[in-house]
């Protein structure tokens, strides 16, 4: 389906423009002319004095270029930042992007979307990149999906990197696969690991598949850039060199980034007592196995008393026990703190997903043959409701 003006139909009367919600119409000499964000909503047909305006059935696409791979070198990290923040998932992206380019012989670069972000451009020089591309603008002040995918693929289309990573965040996910298809190329999303071919110097990517029971690889042969998104807390972060390297490249805001089919209003953060989960080095997380909602006042409590965060299996997050924001597993959260407590989770495959790779991890369950204890590091077998207010006790006398 398509929105299509007949310009030698159009008198340039101009009625139609008010008409779009979106504004997805403007003038090009005299004309009307349909925008790539036209939603259509078909607002605009009943509207032109000379029915100049069509709906199309056939949506016309342009004819797709061959990539001349040869064209394309450099390994790009998006550096996600939050409020002026850098998040940690970009050093791991980073020390992740050192050795691809270094096997590859190409340069690592980090491109950072946002406003007042002069600062984190800097910091990034520490982490042996050799250039930083940057927009600073007022229209990147918030995390939008259109403008900053059209950044994204302006940059790329300018620089034409050979691979792109991205982290698989609630911004990476939302917004990388709009840069694929924008660059008309392949993405991989919540990898694991990341190669380099031996032969072809194809990007091998890794992730898990039919809910981590096994391990697909996927490669990009014929387009370029080759895209993919990490999951957090998976890679080894890059460490932060005592001396600057590289320059800071800095861009203007580019014109389809101006253009945005959405408007921010305002966010709401939820307020918590305890720490952040992505970030915490101690997690306690609750199942099924409380039996009750009101249970995971335990859960708080044993956290606080730790000074942790609160986790979450996806039944407890599924029966509304708890926010999503908790969860942990294959559809939440990736996280690998020093100590995870896993309170009443029996051991699903896709909340191992999420936790296994933890330093340590206690599990509490009165199953013996619950499926958790094959990845604990030590496992207690006994009623958690005796056995988390022992715990409590025995950790806040210390």
């Amino acid at each position: 389906m398509n929105i299509y003006i007949d310009a030698d139909a159009c008198t340039g009367c101009e009625l139609c423009l008010p008409s779009c919600p979106f504004n997805a119409i403007e003038m090009r000499e005299d004309k009307a002319v349909i925008l790539d964000n036209c939603t259509l909503c078909n607002a605009c047909l009943d509207v032109c004095p000379v029915d100049a305006i069509h709906k199309v059935e056939e949506k016309v696409t342009a004819p797709h270029k061959p990539c001349v791979i040869e064209e394309y070198a450099g390994v790009w990290v998006f550096a996600e930042q939050r409020k002026g923040v850098l998040q940690t998932v970009t050093f791991e992206l980073l020390g992740e992007g050192k050795k691809l380019a270094a096997t590859l012989g190409e340069e690592l670069c980090a491109v950072l979307l946002g406003d007042g972000i002069r600062k984190e451009a800097e910091t990034l020089l520490y982490y042996d990149v050799d250039k930083v591309y940057s927009i600073d603008d007022p229209t990147l002040a918030v995390f939008q999906d259109d403008t900053y995918s059209a950044c994204m693929a302006a940059l790329a289309r300018q620089f034409k990197p050979n691979i792109i990573l991205g982290g698989a965040t609630h911004i990476g996910r939302s917004f990388i696969p709009q840069v694929a298809v924008k660059l008309q190329t392949g993405l991989t999303a919540d990898c694991t690991g990341l190669t380099i071919e031996d032969s072809s110097k194809h990007l091998m990517q890794t992730r898990p598949a039919f809910g981590g029971s096994i391990f697909a690889t996927i490669a990009t042969y014929h387009h370029r850039p080759q895209i993919a998104t990490v999951r957090h807390k998976v890679m080894k972060p890059a460490k932060r060199q005592s001396e600057r390297r590289g320059e800071i490249v800095q861009l203007p805001l580019p014109d389809e980034a101006k253009r945005c089919r959405t408007r921010f209003i305002t966010s709401v953060e939820e307020l918590e007592e305890t720490v952040n989960l992505a970030e915490a080095d101690i997690i306690v997380s609750g199942g099924r196995g409380l039996g009750d909602p009101k249970y995971f006042s335990l859960i708080q409590e044993l956290a606080k008393t730790l000074g942790g965060a609160v986790g979450a299996s996806r039944a407890t997050v599924d029966a509304g026990w708890i926010p999503y924001s908790h969860q942990v597993g294959q559809t939440g959260k990736t996280v690998c703190p020093k100590l995870y407590i896993a309170c009443g989770i029996s051991g699903a495959v896709q909340h191992l997903v999420g936790m296994q790779s933890s330093d340590v991890i206690v599990a509490i369950n009165k199953d013996p043959q619950a499926p958790i204890f094959k990845v604990a590091s030590y496992g207690i077998v006994g009623d958690l409701h005796e056995v988390i207010p022992a715990l409590i006790k025995r950790f806040s006398a210390r």
